[in-house]
């Protein structure tokens, strides 16, 4: 439960205390309504004792009675009988106590933390005190106890009486009569010996205090001193001191008793009511007995008649006429009169009632038993014997032992003697329950109960069955509500003092019922604190019982305190994934808020359910949707100047896109725009990696090879993988287009319309801001755009006028409609940057760093190109050369210059001019990219060859400048180039990108350039697949055809159509095969076939063998099989030309090669019934011999995976020589072709062989040869560099036939390495010889 103001003990006792009745004569109630009180209000701050008292128990043992209270009331008399349950009216009253009683803004709140909870709620709970004490307070008189009876009377007579004797003596009759007459059943009295206390009133204004004195001295001879008193009040007078503050003490107990004036739409409609209850906030209904009422009345003695003008209804203060003094005389007349006349009356009461019970001790209880009914102590009425014996309808007599004890008890409970309380509710106990007096054994336990907590420091444990047994009782077999709701009460304060918060949760809910939802609601509220206050908090209990705490206050009519606790609960639910749950708490919580014109938080609540991805119906969702449309359209009202936010649809801020520019023109006829960036492209980071670096190259080669320090790449589009910690460039005068993501939660269609863009203007250098919040630019004039589950729609045309810079702040300014309600408002577009991460504050909390998309600078104009293509192909054949033309535009107001490309595949294209591109006849539907030469004649197998420089042979670099006439495209101009193509080597589908830069012919501006984007694929397919080989020429030196006296090399391509007829190919013509190199030129085309042109259908495969030989080394040359090719460089490297002594250098040296072969063919195509002509050409670098060489790229084979080894490894394996040691020594056979021989007369024919050694090595070698043949089989020779050594060798052959020669085999090494292991040297092609029989 809840924190309480009192302790638990200062509660029950206070709950328990000396009721003393109150009967003012007319004149005394006109002196005490000077202050705006009756005479019971009047005492009512001082009633509680601050000083000790004492009494005497009956073993004589003093006994101390501290911090005592006694409650004063008015003496109202009712025919009332006791009812088990509060009248309509009392519960009205109730209700409005709770009512009143709200939580305040500066009140303590408690945190709880447990687990990831924190929760925040208020530690008190003033309103369940309020109505708690409240409910005790009505607790009416019943027959079964005696706490609520009076055990004494004030007689109240004023000074001013002409008899003031015989008034008193007329107000005792009257309290005489009422108490004995039996007319009146209301009022209940302790005892038949009611305590008298004569109180003589006097006031200081207007009575005469000789008077006043003499009459005292009457009445203390004839009532003694201990049963007067005199008391003066009403000291101050109106005219004097009127500036003193006196402070008033009785409003916090009299606030109480004008609810029904706070509450005028609740008005009290008894009658019974507004006389009998304007002291007293409750009063049972006429069945029940009559409350202590605390109001003022004027009774009339004899007809019982209470005046209805209470003087503690009227307006003004209270206490006016008292002073300081005045307080203290009525402080003092209370403790004189508990201590000298109450206390005494109690203490002997209670010696009257143990000599009692000490006279009947003697007797045995059976005895006892038997004899009451003879000396009428039997009990009346009896109970019939059908009726059950748990019925409570038992009644005892006044005079009935059983409730002597039961007195004695109560007036021991009252003035603290807790243990002999104790003893005696145990007797009773005992009695009640053996006559089966189920209700009074039900008083009986719970006093017991009480009084064994009261004791404190005793070893006697609370008896919480004993409450247990009491409650159940009240509540099942008496039927009883109230009875049960207080015996309640008092044991869920004493479980929750000593911690036992569950059993006192659990006792609270047992006694929530539909018979009052007020109560229920309270004890709920109770329950769920004991929850969050247990030593393990019960987080989840706690909020479920607070929702329906605030589902019974809703019931009850408390629509604030329903909204506190729903709000309360909503600290766990919320966020919990509880999505249910937290809908239905935030329906309730808009509507309360609503209904208690809080509509701000209406709002907020309902919009909680909307933004939230909800798992309702659709139907659901939608009634959720009409009531928070309902109260926005209510709180906007007329209001449209400062539009709300509005939370549907829900904006994805960080997946806006900003994009700066035009929007990329679409195809004109036959031209294809540059294809830029879009918004319907999608951002690739590696893509973006990718332009940045194309772009560096541009921007280095723009500034002499040198990227400037303050680069930054341009970016046309940003989101949120971009860099957006620096504010964008944006040019005036160029749109800016925003895109917004809308998502709608609701499984309900959302109808938006009117959709403006907001921005707000910010000049430079200038402290004033210009807010544009009433011109929107509106992107479309549409009437409803249909939202569904993720629409995406772009806020486009936001064009700015002004070359300053500015802040942007976009917004959304949206209507929003259903059905037929329509609400307008705007949305922000807040955009978090990325978490930071980097220093230990940004780790322990969540930072985000800037994200400046939407805040741009605005630039100077700059110029703005566009480029186009014409003709440009989608498909090509693998080397296909194609002509498309390329057209720039310049479409804005500034001259641009410094207009460069850059693409990821530089070898695709190159510009060229109509000048040097003249048709080919051979080629009538397309442009040739060849030029026809006339040559001197040659002979069929050789080759022309013409001499290039060195500087052709350079590296071609990336970024090509675009000749454009004078270098500048003036504002509005254009111009067309040819642009050559070629198809990629690879088939299949290439993506090509190019990225145009250029510059303003205006320097110094901020931004220095702009780039143009453009992507094509290419779809490649197959044409010739070329394999390329070298090897050693056999031919030797002074064979040699070539001049310049340099040893040959042959060259065997491999030309295979691999076209399997794709886009129309019948066949292809192989026209010409050339060399660019630095270092060879093909010398000789050796041909079987002469001159017969070669032609390559389907899968067919032609096989072309060439001599090259070395070029001098201070000349490059081109050379070719036919006609000169015009365009084509080189793409070798001019070789080192010092030479290193390092043997794997030498050796690689002798087998380093550096060709390149380029085949030019024609590929006949038949389109439409068309013969087309396509040209192309394809590149083969042979870099050393022996190796082939393809114009096919290899596909990258995956490596395979290696299995760990945990064993050493063994001893590496003697490192053989190198394969670039085998090309030491080229090696020739020198014989005839054929020979004739007679094998008839001679079987045997020898012949000689001549082997010839040609160094290739510059170092000295040493050559060993071995074969069998006859004559010598081994010889040792030793060659200089570059020397040429014949051996004859003489073989013998034994019949006729076909004989490979090519058999000896030949080692070598240098000389100088005498620890190297000699090489075997690779041979040439195979030696035959053919043996004839003559």
């Amino acid at each position: 439960m809840a924190q309480c103001v009192q302790s638990v003990q200062e509660f029950v006792q206070d709950s328990f205390v000396p009721m003393v009745a109150v009967l003012c004569s007319e004149e005394a109630e006109r002196v005490t309504r000077k202050n705006n009180l009756n005479f019971a209000e009047l005492l009512r701050p001082f009633c509680r004792l601050t000083s000790e008292g004492h009494i005497r128990d009956p073993s004589n043992q003093l006994q101390v009675v501290k911090n005592l209270r006694i409650c004063v009331n008015n003496l109202v008399t009712s025919p009332t009988t006791t009812s088990t349950s509060l009248s309509p009216a009392q519960r009205q009253l109730l209700s409005d106590v709770v009512s009143s009683c709200q939580p305040q803004e500066s009140a303590v709140t408690n945190v709880v933390m447990a687990g990831d909870y924190e929760l925040n709620f208020s530690v008190t709970t003033p309103w369940f005190e309020a109505y708690r004490e409240n409910f005790l307070q009505s607790m009416p008189a019943s027959d079964h106890e005696f706490l609520n009876h009076y055990l004494a009377c004030l007689l109240v007579v004023s000074s001013t009486e002409a008899a003031p004797v015989e008034q008193f003596l007329k107000l005792s009759q009257e309290q005489h009569r009422i108490q004995h007459s039996g007319e009146y059943t209301n009022p209940k009295w302790f005892i038949p010996n009611t305590l008298k206390y004569y109180v003589l009133l006097h006031d200081m204004c207007e009575g005469d205090e000789q008077r006043a004195d003499v009459v005292y001295e009457d009445m203390k001879q004839k009532y003694g001193s201990q049963g007067c008193y005199l008391l003066k009040m009403n000291s101050r007078t109106f005219s004097a001191n009127v500036d003193e503050q006196i402070p008033d003490p009785w409003s916090q107990y009299l606030h109480k008793n004008n609810l029904h004036n706070q509450f005028p739409h609740n008005p009290c409609t008894s009658n019974e009511m507004s006389s009998s209850l304007e002291g007293h906030p409750l009063q049972l209904d006429s069945s029940m007995a009559n409350l202590h009422n605390l109001s003022a009345v004027h009774t009339d003695l004899k007809k019982g008649a209470k005046d209805s003008n209470s003087p503690a209804c009227a307006a003004g203060s209270h206490g006016a006429c008292l002073t300081l003094n005045d307080h203290d005389y009525i402080r003092q007349f209370i403790q004189e009169f508990t201590f000298r006349g109450l206390l005494p009356h109690i203490e002997k009461t209670i010696r009257q009632l143990n000599d009692q019970l000490v006279s009947r001790k003697g007797l045995s209880r059976s005895l006892f038993t038997a004899t009451k009914k003879w000396f009428g102590g039997g009990k009346a009425p009896e109970k019939s014997i059908s009726e059950p014996k748990s019925t409570c309808g038992l009644l005892y007599p006044p005079e009935a032992p059983e409730l002597q004890i039961r007195k004695m008890a109560d007036l021991c409970l009252l003035v603290q003697h807790y243990d002999l309380a104790y003893s005696c509710y145990h007797t009773a106990k005992k009695d009640f329950l053996s006559d089966q007096a189920m209700l009074y054994a039900a008083g009986a336990l719970e006093m017991a109960a009480v009084s064994a907590f009261l004791q404190g420091g005793a070893s006697r444990p609370y008896p919480a069955h004993y409450m247990d047994t009491a409650i159940q009782t009240y509540r099942d077999v008496c039927k009883n509500m109230v009875l049960a709701e207080r015996c309640a009460l008092l044991s869920a304060e004493i479980l929750k003092s000593q911690g036992k918060y569950s059993e006192a949760a659990t006792l609270l809910i047992k006694m929530t019922s539909e018979d009052s939802d007020l109560r229920s609601a309270l004890l709920l509220e109770q329950a769920a604190h004991c929850f969050i206050n247990m030593r393990n908090p019960m987080v989840r209990k706690f909020a479920f019982h607070m929702i329906l705490s605030g589902h019974r206050f809703s019931k009850a009519g408390q629509r604030r305190h329903a909204l506190r606790c729903y709000c309360q609960a909503m600290q766990v639910y919320k966020e919990r994934g509880w999505s249910l749950a937290e809908d239905h708490i935030n329906f309730t919580i808009g509507r309360q808020s609503f209904t208690l014109r809080q509509p701000e938080e209406a709002v907020t609540a309902f919009r909680q359910i909307l933004i939230n991805d909800s798992r309702q119906t659709a139907k659901q969702q939608g009634a959720f949707l009409r009531e928070y449309l309902y109260v926005y359209k209510s709180v906007l009202g007329g209001n449209e100047v400062s539009l709300p936010q509005l939370p549907l649809p829900c904006i994805h801020s960080s997946a806006t896109r900003v994009y700066f520019g035009h929007e990329r023109r679409l195809a004109e006829g036959e031209k294809q725009a540059a294809t830029h960036v879009s918004l319907d492209q999608e951002f690739d980071q590696d893509l973006s990696a990718m332009w940045c670096h194309l772009e560096e190259q541009l921007v280095a080669s723009a500034n002499g090879g040198v990227v400037p320090v303050n680069f930054q790449p341009t970016q046309c589009c940003l989101n949120s993988q971009t860099d957006n910690l620096r504010h964008p460039l944006a040019v005036v005068e160029e749109p800016i287009i925003v895109e917004v993501t809308f998502r709608n939660p609701l499984k309900v269609s959302l109808a938006l319309s009117s959709l403006s863009l907001l921005w707000r203007f910010t000049v430079d250098g200038s402290s004033s801001s210009k807010e544009m919040t009433e011109e929107t630019i509106t992107n479309e004039e549409t009437s409803a755009v249909g939202v569904g589950n993720m629409n995406k729609y772009a806020l486009r045309n936001c064009d700015l006028f002004s070359p300053f810079r500015n802040h942007m702040d976009f917004l959304l300014f949206t209507d929003q409609q259903t059905l037929d309600l329509m609400v307008r408002g705007k949305q922000d577009l807040n955009i978090l940057g990325p978490r930071l991460n980097l220093t230990k504050e940004d780790k322990m909390s969540v930072r985000h760093g800037p994200d400046r998309r939407l805040n741009p600078i605005i630039t100077a104009p700059m110029p703005l190109m566009e480029v186009f293509f014409l003709q440009f192909p989608t498909a090509l054949l693998c080397g296909e050369i194609r002509k498309a033309y390329v057209e720039f535009c310049n479409v804005s107001g500034v001259a641009l210059c410094g207009l460069r490309v850059v693409s990821t595949h530089a070898a695709f294209f190159t510009f060229g001019s109509q000048a040097t591109t003249p048709l080919s006849p051979t080629s009538a539907e397309n442009c040739s990219p060849y030029k026809t030469v006339a040559t001197p004649l040659q002979r069929a197998s050789e080759a022309t060859e013409s001499l290039v420089s060195a500087d052709d042979f350079r590296q071609p670099s990336g970024v090509i400048e675009i000749p454009i006439d004078g270098s500048i495209l003036q504002p509005g101009q254009s111009t067309q180039l040819p642009l050559w193509l070629r198809g990629p080597d690879q088939e299949g589908v290439h993506e090509i990108n190019f990225l145009f830069y250029y510059e303003s012919a205006e320097k110094g501006l901020k931004i220095s350039h702009r780039v143009l984007r453009h992507t094509v694929f290419i779809c490649a397919s197959r044409s010739l697949s070329i394999q390329a080989s070298a090897c050693r020429s056999s031919v030797p030196p002074h064979h040699c055809l070539d001049e310049k006296g340099s040893s040959g090399t042959l060259v065997f391509i491999d030309v295979e159509n691999i076209n399997t007829n794709e886009g129309g190919v019948r066949e292809f013509h192989i026209v010409q095969v050339s060399s660019s190199s630095q270092h060879w030129r093909l010398h000789k085309y050796i041909n079987p076939n002469k001159d017969k042109e070669c032609k390559l259908g389907s899968r067919e495969r032609a096989k072309l063998c060439f001599r090259a030989t070395r070029c001098k080394p201070s000349e490059g040359t081109f050379s070719e099989k036919t006609n000169p090719i015009k365009t084509q460089e080189s793409q070798g490297s001019v070789p080192t030309e010092n030479r290193s002594s390092d043997l794997t250098d030498i050796a690689k040296e002798c087998s380093e090669l550096d060709l390149n072969i380029i085949v030019i063919w024609k590929a006949y195509v038949v389109e439409d019934n068309k013969q087309l002509i396509l040209e192309g050409q394809l590149h083969v670098a042979l870099q050393t011999i022996g190796k082939e060489a393809t114009s096919l790229t290899a596909k990258e084979v995956p490596q395979e995976m290696v299995l760990l080894k945990f064993k050493s490894d063994l001893p590496p394996p003697v490192i053989l020589p190198s394969a670039e040691f085998c090309q030491l020594i080229k090696t020739n056979l020198h014989y005839p072709e054929t020979c004739t021989h007679p094998f008839v007369q001679e079987s045997t024919c020898f012949f000689n062989i001549t082997l010839l050694f040609v160094s290739s090595s510059p170092e000295s070698l040493e050559v060993h040869s071995s074969f069998a043949w006859v004559g010598q089989s081994q010889y040792k020779l030793q060659l200089k560099p570059k020397e040429v050594l014949c051996l004859t060798l003489q073989a013998c052959f034994l019949q006729a036939g076909v004989y490979n020669l090519n058999t000896p085999r030949v080692f070598a090494k240098p000389s100088e390495q005498s620890i190297m292991c000699e090489t075997s040297q690779q041979t040439a092609t195979p030696a035959l010889i053919v043996i004839s029989n003559a």
